[in-house]
């Protein structure tokens, strides 16, 4: 969430209204529209390399993060110090609660109305926030029009009976008052956006313990462009792929599957001439698709995507190609080992 903190902080504080030699005329115009947090840069650059980091080729392949945990492509590290910081702040209870990362509070946001919006209503559920609330906040929750919430108004003036959400913003951001529901009704979901419960921000008087909370990393620390950060990994990658590109020749996989079984028929593609390579090829798909191999392969320890997931038949199944070397290995195993049906079965 990119709030304006304005109300927060002095003005004298905030250098992203000053350049850093100070030589800004005086009736320059500033934008002082959005909260961009280049506050924090002086800090930052007196922690010289203490944040560091090096990420090699092979790091940060595969889409799980964590496997074992609620949310899979949040970091276990992550995680470990987030819990660290907020015991360390005493700002909210974290032991009992589940950790989701998102890029952004917005997306956060949203999926926090959509999670607690009943999907088997007619009507879509209200949403209100007291005034004076951030601007952004409105078109943020009806933004994706899924039709099962929907922007209600001031939470002050709201009437209507049956379920609703409640969106607190405590401290607040425009005032940085501490807030508390207003509407109180019987049908009630409460969803809690404590950025600003920091203590640069506010007196940290008490654990926050609320069944959905939502922090920035924006608002703590300042690096609000931390989700643009694979943009910095990802053109150092695809400059080695341009000066080290694969060798074409390199043994077909699939052929050699089905060169040492022949229970395994692979599908032929036509050939294409690559502009690339100025070679012809056959397609490689990066998911191969067998015939009557669900439960066969489910026998040998092979967990496949059955077809019927894809309005196909059970008897269909995809398998990933894109695993590491090992997983590959002992694929090949287990399809060495399986035998086909014998005469008279």
């Amino acid at each position: 969430m990119c709030g304006t903190n304005g109300c927060l902080i002095k003005g004298s504080l905030v250098p992203c209204a000053t350049p850093k030699n100070d030589t800004k005329d005086t009736f320059t115009t500033i934008n002082l529209d959005h909260g961009d947090p280049t506050m924090y840069e002086s800090y930052w650059s007196k922690m010289g390399n203490m944040c560091d980091i090096t990420f090699n080729g092979d790091n940060s392949l595969s889409y799980f993060a964590n496997d074992k945990s609620l949310c899979w492509f949040l970091e276990s590290k992550l995680e470990e110090q987030i819990k660290r910081l907020h015991n360390v702040v005493g700002n909210a209870i974290v032991d009992d609660h589940y950790i989701v990362v998102g890029t952004g509070s917005s997306q956060l946001i949203q999926a926090a109305h959509f999670a607690l919006s009943p999907i088997d209503q007619l009507e879509s559920i209200n949403v209100v926030l007291a005034t004076p609330f951030y601007s952004a906040y409105p078109e943020v929750i009806d933004l994706v029009r899924l039709g099962v919430h929907k922007w209600a108004g001031d939470a002050r003036t709201f009437k209507k009976k049956g379920p609703y959400i409640e969106f607190l913003t405590s401290p607040n951001n425009h005032d940085g008052v501490i807030r508390e529901p207003v509407v109180n009704g019987d049908q009630e979901k409460l969803i809690y956006d404590l950025a600003y419960y920091l203590p640069q921000y506010t007196a940290i008087t008490s654990l926050a313990n609320h069944d959905v909370m939502l922090f920035t990393i924006s608002k703590c620390n300042g690096h609000a462009g931390s989700r643009n950060e694979a943009q910095l990994r990802a053109p150092k990658i695809l400059e080695v792929i341009c000066g080290t590109c694969l060798d074409p020749k390199m043994e077909n996989f699939f052929d050699y599957i089905v060169m040492a079984n022949d229970l395994f028929v692979l599908q032929k593609y036509p050939l294409q001439y690559c502009l690339f390579t100025k070679y012809f090829y056959e397609s490689h798909p990066d998911n191969y698709y067998n015939e009557d191999c669900e439960k066969l392969l489910k026998e040998h320890m092979i967990h496949t995507r059955s077809g019927s997931r894809f309005g196909s038949d059970s008897r269909n199944v995809r398998i990933s190609m894109l695993s590491r070397d090992e997983d590959f290995n002992i694929f090949l195993k287990s399809l060495m080992a399986i035998q086909g049906p014998t005469n008279g079965n």
